[in-house]
């Protein structure tokens, strides 16, 4: 198949090798760039920093460094629980890959009492991570360690295949990338060449987004991972 892939890079790269290696032709063009936000943190009396995003552990890394002795980081997911181990953490607690599973994680292995949360995320957070983990008795704090700049018109080359009809599929994983996908298509008049390729959403919230923006839903053509990670995503690719 040929498949558009939007993810801000390094993994939209990453993620165009694994497709490649499994035999698809893959256009990436990414239609967010992350920017690292200067930022400082204070760590005394904090128990757990907690990352809903890959690009938060490349933040932290980034404008921090090295991971505090002891301390444990707390990942939405596999893939950005790996970076965090990659990155040098030697605690490391993996998630299901979505914020609520995020908070029923921490709110199992930790107690309040023994101390605040760090939440490192992007300016615009999904979920509410903190208003979860407040309910449960815990004192968080964010800090926004990255910005998304969008993509302001369709890139030519996403533009030039929808036209010609030479894409047979999308892979999104955010609900924000969806509707940036849609909006940029209907601005260039191309909803209805997005509608007639296949949309491979990571949970049924990015489906939703994408229909949503779409003129004529009923003829968006998603389907869904059955659960948040990329690998069950990428299975809907199998015949």
């Amino acid at each position: 198949m040929h498949l558009l892939v939007t993810r801000p890079e390094p993994d939209a790269s990453l993620l165009a090798d694994t497709l490649r290696a499994l035999g698809h032709k893959v256009l990436v063009a990414p239609l967010m760039q992350v920017v690292v936000r200067d930022f400082s943190i204070e760590l005394a009396g904090v128990q757990a920093v907690l990352f809903t995003s890959a690009n938060g552990v490349r933040a932290f890394a980034e404008q921090i460094g090295a991971p505090p002795d002891g301390m444990t980081a707390f990942a939405v997911g596999k893939a950005s629980a790996q970076l965090a181990r990659d990155a040098g953490w030697m605690q490391v607690e993996a998630a299901d890959g979505d914020v609520d599973a995020l908070a029923a994680l921490v709110t199992a292995k930790l107690a309040p009492d023994d101390g605040s949360l760090l939440h490192v995320s992007g300016k615009a957070a999904a979920g509410d991570l903190a208003g979860a983990l407040t309910a449960q008795g815990f004192t968080v704090n964010r800090v926004v360690g990255y910005e998304a700049r969008l993509a302001e018109i369709l890139p030519e080359s996403v533009a030039g295949r929808l036209s010609a009809g030479d894409l047979d599929g999308v892979l999104l994983f955010s609900p924000r990338s969806a509707r940036v996908l849609a909006d940029l298509a209907e601005k260039a008049g191309l909803s209805g060449k997005l509608a007639a390729i296949d949309a491979y959403c990571l949970s049924p919230a990015v489906a939703d987004a994408l229909t949503a923006r779409i003129s004529a839903p009923e003829s968006v053509k998603c389907k869904v991972a059955t659960a948040p990670e990329t690998p069950h995503l990428i299975a809907l690719l199998s015949p």
